[in-house]
Order: C-alpha cells, then structure tokens, then sequence
C-alpha cells in the first residue's frame, strides 16, 4: 500500500564512489576549502592512515591511531584536545564506525568537517548520528555537525577486511535497513532504498565471504552500504538498536557482531506490529519469514550466532533488559519486559526465531539449554 503522507528530507554529503576513488582525495580536500588535516584511525590501520597522510603531503598536520570501539568519552575528549593542539580544520577518518564515531566526537563539539573513508560495509559515514560511551552507558544523538562533508568510497580499501568483519559489518548495514522499513518516519523513497539494501546485501555478502578479492562484489556491497546508511540518516532506530547500544556500552561487546547475533530476534519481536515491513524484508530476501530469513542470512555468513559466543554471561540478561527499557527507542510493539528478557535468552543461546518456546527459565532465572 503506498504511503501518502510523509516527510523526507535529503542530507548534504559529497559522494565519490568507485574502485581507485582514493585518488581523489587531494582534490576533494581542495573542495573543502580546508588546509590542516588530522588523520585519524585505529591502531590496526595506522599503516593506510600513514599512506593517506602522505597523499595530502604538508597539509596534514599529524596522524591520531586512537579510535576503539564505542567510542568511550575519554578517548573523544583526548581526541579533541589533540585536534585543537594540531590547529587541524580538517578530521579526516579512516576506517569503520569505531574511527568515523571518533572523528564525529571531534567535530561534535568544534564543528570541525569530516571527510570520511570508510573500509566497512556499516554506513555510519552517511549519517549525522555520534555515539560517546561513559561509565558503561553508551548515548547517542543527530547533530548535523557530524555528518561527514565527503566520504570517499573505495572499494579496493575493504579488500583486507577479513572474511568475517566484512559479513558481521554488512549485517550492521541491514539492520539499518530493517529499521528503517518500520521506522514511524520512512518514506517510500527510504523504504525503497532499504528493501534494495537488504536484497542485495544478502546476495553480495556470501560472494565477498567467498572470494574476498572479488572487487566487483566489495563495490555491489559498498554501495548497498552507502544506501543503508543514507536511509538510517533520515529515519529512525528502534529496538534492535536500542539492545546493540545497551550491550555494546554495558558489556563492550564488539559492535557488528552484536548485530548479526540480534537482528533477527528483534526482528521476531516487533513482526507482528509491522507487517508491511515484513513483507519489504521476505521480498528482498526471497523467504517466507522475515526473521527467520535474516538468522539463515547470518549463518550462511558463518558469523557469530549468540551472544554466549560473543562472551555474554547468561546473569547479565537481566540487567540487559532492564537498561533496554530505560531512555528507549521509539518502536512499533510497545516494549514488554519479560517478552525483551525471552528475546535476550534467544539470542543468548543463538535460537532459530519461531523455533524456540518462550523458555520458563526467562521467567525462573534458571539458565536452562536451548531446545533440540
């Protein structure tokens, strides 16, 4: 059924795309206007942070090998310092979301613009969303301040990106998508876009896993990436998001691979309340059950299915589902404590949604092993 009333409103960001695109960088930094670049980076990509370094010669003024996952508020207020102390007017992050978050903190608060080059497939390049984590807590917001100005993507810089991060990373990218199908503020121009990211990400992603130095598959998958991050700019999150957020703050659980073990289980939780994006979701992956489609996708991948897999212990569900109802994301099932305290034990022990009962040790407290 087609939407009639909606609102969309479109965010400016600069897009080079395409395999070799990195060499636009000099050019594309003379398109900013800008002159004093601080790169910044993970520790396990100083070596591309240092090659892009050299690519822009004088003009950048140091290189910053800071950024950890989740961007925790002490590693953004160094980042700040040393970006001041540099006289940078230009944050240039190379990396994933744990590097792009990173340079988001920067210009959250100095206004500073971002030119991002992402090696992943999650999208947070495309959206005007920061994240900062303290004392186990981790927040997010929309500031435009933060939206990167240009963001260069080369598919050749995701070649390194080992098997299993370029799959957990993709999957990030289509829960942005699922969101999106029943965020209260889609349109059919982003519901589009979303379906479009699922079918091909799905597709795309066993290809990557498969030959990693596939280029024509890293592009098809980048680019479904760009998509599902420009409809996450324009909508909003929910539940699923809510969870990843609490469990990556609380327990510092890697931040991809905590979306491939939910996505499905949220999914299963709000289907009822969302049909039509269910239907959008059996569509792009050509399934039956949306859920159930999303948990065959992740295990295809041979991706992390539980979070007892990812170092999760099981008496840490209830503290889990309790931070999850505190400041929560609107959502199209109203939030249901016991009902979030199953869907928790469901992916604590990586259940197929729709096999599983809704076990009596989520109502015991008893750690109980999934059924046969």
């Amino acid at each position: 059924m087609f939407q009639r009333s909606f609102i969309f409103s479109s965010l400016p960001s600069r897009v080079v795309f395409g395999v070799g695109s990195l060499s636009n960088l000099p050019a594309e930094f003379n398109e900013l206007g800008v002159e004093r670049a601080l790169v910044v980076c993970t520790p396990e990509q100083s070596d591309l942070a240092y090659s892009v370094a050299r690519m822009l010669g004088d003009r950048c003024r140091d290189v910053l090998p800071g950024a950890v996952m989740h961007v925790p508020i002490e590693a953004a207020r160094r980042a700040r310092a040393h970006a001041l102390d540099a006289g940078a007017d230009c944050i240039v992050a190379v990396g994933g979301g744990s590097t792009i978050g990173l340079g988001k903190a920067i210009a959250l608060e100095s206004s500073i613009p971002i030119l991002a080059i992402p090696t992943t497939y999650a999208g947070s390049e495309m959206t005007p969303i920061y994240g900062l984590t303290e004392n186990g807590a981790k927040k997010t917001g929309r500031d435009l301040r933060v939206l990167p100005r240009t963001v260069i993507y080369d598919p050749e810089l995701t070649v390194s990106l080992p098997a299993r991060m370029s799959a957990t990373s993709g999957i990030n990218a289509i829960a942005h998508c699922v969101e999106a199908l029943y965020a209260g503020n889609a349109s059919p121009f982003t519901s589009m876009m979303a379906e479009e990211g699922i079918r091909y990400l799905a597709r795309g992603l066993p290809q990557v896993v498969q030959r990693p130095g596939d280029l024509d598959a890293r592009a098809e998958c980048l680019y479904r990436a760009w998509l599902a991050g420009s409809v996450l700019a324009t909508t909003s999150v929910a539940l699923h998001h809510k969870l990843c957020h609490t469990l990556g703050g609380m327990l510092n659980l890697p931040h991809a691979e905590t979306h491939a073990v939910g996505l499905p289980h949220a999914t299963a939780y709000n289907a009822s309340a969302a049909p039509q994006a269910m239907d959008g979701i059996c569509r792009a992956l050509e399934k039956r059950d949306a859920a159930q489609g999303l948990f065959d996708v992740a295990a295809q991948l041979d991706v992390p299915l539980s979070l007892k897999a990812l170092g999760v212990q099981f008496a840490d569900l209830d503290r889990v589902a309790d931070a999850a109802l505190t400041a929560p994301y609107p959502n199209p099932r109203p939030l249901d404590r016991a009902a979030i305290r199953v869907l928790l034990e469901n992916a604590y022990w990586g259940r197929r949604p729709g096999t599983a009962l809704e076990c009596v040790s989520s109502l015991s407290g008893r750690e109980l092993p999934p059924e046969n």
